[in-house]
């Protein structure tokens, strides 16, 4: 059996906690070892949850581990500005904006319609975990995701994630008709 936590931020740290406590991360079920599943972890909610966090399975979409040039210069300018690794929402900020910029650059205006319409099946690489792309048809972004677990040692506040596996692209990725609807047109 598995609990899968899908919420975020301090409801997930109480929720894991509790399920820690009632002793759900040692049950057995059927001669098998029930699981506890975070579905999207971040730093803040692994320091929010401290111990109970050991052993704890999810994903996320970014580690300051990742080998890959990218990531590696991203965490050693974070670093040498602030003392310490980057998190993962400092990671999508960073991105996020050099995202815009391009778009608008790519747009040659600021106009919200015509940035959409840049990034509309925009694909780009270098910045963490593979090739992504944003998908035109319903502005979803798909790249690989990164399989963590609560690390069981780690070498300090910030190595509480450890990346056990990477899911390719192709596994996550959805038909754009299956949760049909209408992105609609753009309010210029």
């Amino acid at each position: 059996d598995v609990l899968v936590l899908n919420h975020y931020g301090k409801d997930m740290v109480n929720s894991l906690t509790q399920a820690v406590q009632f002793g759900l991360s040692d049950k057995q079920v059927n001669g098998k070892d029930f699981q506890i599943v975070v579905p999207l972890f971040s730093r803040l909610m692994a320091q929010g949850a401290g111990e109970n966090i050991k052993g704890i399975f999810g994903s996320t979409n970014w580690n300051w581990s990742l080998k890959d040039a990218g990531s590696q210069a991203f965490v050693k300018s974070f670093g040498a500005e602030y003392g310490f690794p980057p998190s993962q929402a400092a990671h999508t900020c960073y991105v996020q904006t050099l995202l815009y910029a391009n778009a608008c650059e790519m747009a040659g205006t600021f106009n919200p319609c015509d940035v959409i319409a840049a990034l509309e099946g925009f694909k780009f690489d270098g910045m963490g975990n593979g090739p992504t792309e944003y998908r035109a048809e319903d502005h979803q972004c798909f790249k690989d995701v990164l399989v963590v677990r609560g690390n069981e040692n780690p070498s300090s506040q910030f190595d509480l994630l450890e990346v056990v596996d990477i899911t390719p692209r192709a596994k996550v990725e959805y038909p754009a008709s299956m949760l049909g609807g209408d992105l609609g047109s753009c309010n210029a």
